[in-house]
């Protein structure tokens, strides 16, 4: 199997760990939710990567990194790259990490809004009607 073959795989595990963030979200687990929600990001980030690159980041920085990469060369990159860093600062370092999740709607609207980065992450590896 080709490594971008599994691309599609985790895309549909960034969705399957979203679904989880909105019922912990939904149970009033907000700190957990947003943690769930913050590991979509990465997944899909990582199918988006792995799409255009052909290699799947290993760490959080290789992540990072890549998408910095991809953003340098195309600006149509730099949006979702400024929204992942967002994801990863409220939801990841302040609200799981730091128990701090207020406002708690901004922290509500980006976990729900998750849905709206994987398709736009899927769309930008050409996987659009994978979702």
């Amino acid at each position: 199997m080709l490594t971008t073959d599994r691309v599609p795989a985790i895309f549909a595990d960034a969705r399957a760990v979203h679904a989880d963030a909105l019922r912990m979200l939904e149970a009033g687990d907000i700190r957990d939710a947003a943690e769930k929600a913050w590991c979509a990001t990465k997944r899909a980030t990582d199918a988006l990567i792995l799409a255009r690159t052909g290699t799947e980041p290993e760490i959080s920085s290789d992540t990072s990194r890549g998408l910095a990469v991809l953003a340098a060369e195309d600006q149509v990159f730099r949006h979702l790259r400024r929204r992942y860093h967002s994801r990863q600062s409220l939801l990841h370092g302040d609200c799981f990490y730091l128990g701090i999740c207020d406002p708690i709607d901004d922290v509500e609207r980006r976990i729900r809004q998750t849905a709206d980065y994987i398709n736009d992450a899927e769309s930008l590896a050409g996987y659009a009607d994978a979702g």
